[in-house]
């Protein structure tokens, strides 16, 4: 072969070489830019025992990183949430542990069976994926009444997946405190504290056990569901819209998901485990 063709032909090899190694480092960026695009949280480990008694108040607790940055599930574009919410973390050999902090100048709850559809009142949700890969995960809420809905996920909605309601967070602990008075609108209310304590056995699948790791990070999320109330008699109802129907709620969360849909697992935040 002529060395000019032989010439050609490396240069060509080489130049291909190049595009794919920069395919290569520009899908990196982009799966770095993707991993850093949601927050993160460290949990600490709990060195004392915790009371689940909604009063947040061990020393621990007092430690734990606190989170205060919920925004719209659509992102920062969107109006900011009329109220605050606070929530932290933390996990022993057993359990993970959740404390939030919810204002709210209207307690208000009307659902008091196990797996009714609570975010029909104003309430707060967990959503945990503890293999970090977007499928077969949990979903918690509870309102200020302390009513549970619990379920899980063989995979988000718009891959095809289905709930199953019959799975229950066995063995978890809650307990709620309210900041006033729940139903009456008589009066202005400070807001309500929530603790649970999820048990990782509850969360453990065949081959898919939900075992704290230092190097691997589960996801997770949290959601605020907050309708809008006007005064019914003593009590409050949802406020209605020109056509008759309650105005469309407020989904106030921790990691948006860009879209009015929670079940969008990649789109969570990373949970690390810590000493």
């Amino acid at each position: 072969m002529p060395s000019k063709q032989l010439f050609q032909q490396k240069t060509s090899a080489l130049m291909g070489l190049l595009l794919l190694f920069g395919s290569y480092l520009e899908a990196q960026t982009v799966l770095s830019s993707s991993l850093h695009s949601e927050k993160k949280y460290k949990a600490r480990m709990a060195k004392r025992p915790i009371k689940v008694d909604g009063k947040l108040n061990e020393h621990d607790w007092k430690q734990a990183v606190l989170i205060s940055d919920f925004e719209d599930i659509e992102g920062a574009e969107k109006p900011k949430p009329t109220f605050n919410t606070e929530v932290k973390m933390m996990w022993d050999s057993q359990y993970l542990y959740i404390g939030a902090v919810l204002e709210e100048p209207h307690l208000w709850g009307t659902l008091k069976k196990h797996d009714d559809i609570i975010y029909r009142d104003h309430d707060f949700e967990v959503f945990i994926d503890p293999m970090g890969d977007g499928e077969q995960y949990f979903e918690i809420e509870i309102n200020v009444l302390g009513t549970i809905m619990d379920l899980f996920m063989n995979k988000p909605y718009k891959k095809g997946g289905t709930f199953d309601m019959g799975w229950n967070t066995t063995g978890i602990q809650s307990k709620i405190i309210a900041n006033g008075t729940i139903n009456d609108n008589t009066d202005i209310d400070s807001g309500w504290t929530l603790e649970m304590a999820i048990p990782f056995t509850a969360i453990s699948r065949t081959q898919r056990a939900a075992t704290p790791s230092f190097n691997k990070p589960w996801r997770i999320n949290f959601s605020r569901v907050q309708w809008t109330l006007e005064p019914d008699g003593k009590s409050y109802r949802k406020k209605l819209n020109q056509n008759n129907k309650p105005i469309s709620e407020n989904n106030w969360v921790w990691n948006p998901t860009g879209v009015i849909d929670m079940h969008v697992p990649t789109k969570w935040g990373y949970l690390y485990f810590k000493n």
